[in-house]
């Protein structure tokens, strides 16, 4: 299974940008979803996260600034950035959970995507 990220880029502060994350290989289904990011000297974090059936949690730093989605059909997160600011400039990884058996998941990482938000 690989994890593609895209979408990434330098913007003004107050600008958008859009993330995609599109999983493929040897997959049936794709459980959760989540985008994390990480600042230069700071620890990941978890920015937003999707279920299967579309139930969202936000980190409340993003909270109605961020959208996360997600196309089934095209295994595929998306997450809609607004209102950029600068302390949001840092390294936006995928991760996706796939089904191994019945009962266990396996994570899945992108490689991550870099957003630079300018002051």
């Amino acid at each position: 299974v690989q994890l593609q990220a895209s979408g990434g880029g330098l913007v003004q502060a107050g600008g958008s940008l859009r993330l995609s994350c599109a999983a493929s290989g040897s997959l049936i289904s794709v459980n959760n979803m989540a985008w994390y990011r990480q600042a230069p000297g700071g620890h990941r974090e978890l920015v937003a996260r999707i279920t299967s059936v579309g139930v969202t949690t936000y980190a409340d730093s993003v909270k109605g600034r961020f959208t996360i989605s997600r196309d089934n059909a095209k295994s595929t997160v998306y997450l809609q950035m607004y209102s950029l600011k600068p302390e949001d400039t840092a390294v936006y990884y995928c991760k996706a959970d796939i089904p191994v058996d019945s009962i266990r998941l396996r994570p899945y990482w992108g490689h991550g995507t870099q957003v630079t938000v300018s002051s």
